[in-house]
């Protein structure tokens, strides 16, 4: 990766977060005299893929961009790794066939069948949806099975540290656990040979020469004795988050606040196999409208799928880029925002300098080559130009903005041509069904039958600051004390909503000649 000497030092000082995270690493591996930098995100295939998910691997991405500017001569990976070896413990709420998976329950999920149909496992199905999505996405990553490290042996010589340090495991871990947990609390959770279901039953002995763990069967009370190797047997999970990070030598790994106390715990556990816990830091969760975590068995919050139905991914890398520290609500009323906010850094980003620059969401988003133009029309000028057009078809758009903006094209601004899918999209199916049009009050009759005249007198091709001027001047006359009531009225009366953009960029968007149509009917009642 070839960097500008000078980029480089401004990335040595940048207060953006992915340089932080980035200078924490690379100190890492510099102490260590290492000469790979592996990142790392995990995965739990037991509920389908969330956005939660996809914000950990847009996120860790981020910062070994940063961490290659900074250190160019440094080779990284990326590994996604899922733990799909994994007992299914309740079947999701949110899949077809569920009742069919009741019979799987505590099987490793890539023994368990999937309700899709799809594939050979539930957990292969759902780990392929993972990457079907971060491949639309274009990261760069390593996919990684538990249950394919677990059987091929790639984890045995570690498996045989934790047997070795069986006792320092234990004794980090139980001091956390109640008391009836201790009397059953193991590391290592052997397979049943018989109903391959994932067994939570004390061990004992341990054989370290052997290789192997004693247990007393749940069902049968017969002694079985299996090696901790190929497969036989999985950790409990921060017991097997420490072994993972042992294994695969990872240096960087960020994690939900959630687990802030697993983190430590693990750390320890890493330390007692005689190797380093990875940097990273804790980020805050997603919620919901309503303010609780979303879950992936819930289904609750808005999915991938979801949010890329009515908004480009730039979008979405926005949202997570923004403040991973801090706890955000995900609802679909938040994506026209994402929108319009990338788009206006993108806009400005051409006239920073380059410490500016390496500040931008944008730069992190695009890996230091954001776009050179965004587009001319918000996205919210968008849906409500759909709204007052009542269109149905990007053509009707694009002839609003070929005469709002002469000469800009499909071809010249794709994203924009993009956004007129999308808004057509949200428009039919957020926006419409709660249009509410109510009529003027007699103040606002006579408000809007001067805002009437006024634009009326303005030329056809008047812009939007001009159209705009006009609109607050006949609302300093009515309602000087309610400025804000006068263009919530205006949304209310003629696009029957409560809020939207500037009206007088819309205007100049929509036409003069049809904004003042559009007062008309809302003065003579046509719009209710």
């Amino acid at each position: 990766m070839s960097v500008p000497t000078s980029l480089q030092a401004l990335a040595e000082t940048s207060k953006a977060w992915p340089f932080e995270e980035a200078r924490k690493a690379l100190a890492r591996i510099r102490k260590l005299g290492r000469t790979e930098a592996i990142f790392e995100t995990g995965y739990g295939p037991s509920g389908l893929p969330h956005i939660g998910t996809f914000g950990e691997v847009a996120r860790t991405t981020m910062v070994r961009q940063a961490f290659q500017l900074l250190a160019p001569d440094i080779k990284t990976r990326l590994i996604c790794f899922s733990d799909d070896m994994d007992g299914l413990r309740k079947v999701p709420d949110n899949i077809p066939n569920g009742e069919q998976l009741a019979a799987y329950l505590e099987q490793p999920l890539t023994s368990v069948p999937d309700p899709f149909g799809t594939h050979d496992s539930f957990g292969a199905h759902n780990n392929a949806r993972l990457q079907a999505f971060l491949d639309s996405f274009g990261f760069d990553y390593e996919f990684v099975s538990a249950t394919d490290m677990y059987r091929s042996g790639a984890f045995d010589a570690t498996l045989l540290k934790v047997l070795a340090n069986y006792q320092k495991v234990l004794d980090i871990i139980l001091p956390t656990l109640g008391e009836e947990r201790r009397q059953t609390y193991s590391p290592f959770l052997p397979l049943c040979p018989d109903s391959g279901r994932v067994l939570m039953v004390p061990i004992t002995p341990v054989d370290v020469e052997a290789g192997t763990i004693s247990y007393r069967h749940p069902e049968t009370g017969e002694t079985i004795e299996t090696l901790v190797t190929g497969g036989a047997c999985k950790l409990q999970w921060k017991a097997d988050w420490a072994m993972r990070w042992t294994a695969l030598s990872v240096d960087y790994e960020m994690a939900g606040k959630d687990l802030s106390e697993s983190v430590k715990l693990s750390s320890r556990i890493t330390q007692a196999l005689g190797g380093v816990a990875p940097e990273g830091f804790s980020y805050e969760l997603f919620l919901d409208e309503n303010g609780e975590k979303i879950s992936k068995s819930r289904g609750n919050g808005l999915t991938i799928e979801q949010w890329l139905t009515y908004a480009p991914p730039e979008s979405l890398s926005l949202y997570m880029f923004q403040s991973p520290r801090k706890a955000k609500r995900l609802y679909f009323d938040i994506i026209p925002k994402a929108v319009d906010e990338y788009l206006t850094f993108v806009e400005k980003y051409a006239a920073m300098d380059d410490a500016q620059k390496l500040t931008s969401p944008v730069f992190h988003i695009h890996n230091g080559q954001p776009p050179s133009q965004a587009a001319p029309v918000t996205f919210a000028l968008l849906l409500n130009l759909v709204s007052a057009s009542n269109a149905e078809n990007k053509q009707v758009l694009w002839g609003f903005i070929d005469s709002y903006a002469p000469g800009t094209t499909a071809a010249s601004h794709p994203l924009l041509d993009q956004l007129t899918d999308y808004a057509l999209t949200y428009y039919r199916d957020f926006v419409a069904p709660q249009k509410s049009y109510r009529a003027a009050s007699e103040a606002e009759r006579s408000a809007l039958q001067s805002l009437l005249a006024q634009l009326q007198a303005l030329p056809n091709d008047s812009d939007g600051e001009t159209i705009q001027t006009e609109i607050y001047a006949v609302g300093k006359q009515y309602f000087e004390e309610d400025l804000r009531g006068w263009f919530q009225a205006l949304y209310e009366i003629l696009l029957g909503q409560s809020q939207g953009p500037r009206f007088g960029s819309f205007a100049a968007l929509y036409g003069l000649e049809k904004t003042c149509a559009l007062i008309t009917a809302g003065l003579n009642g046509e719009l209710l």
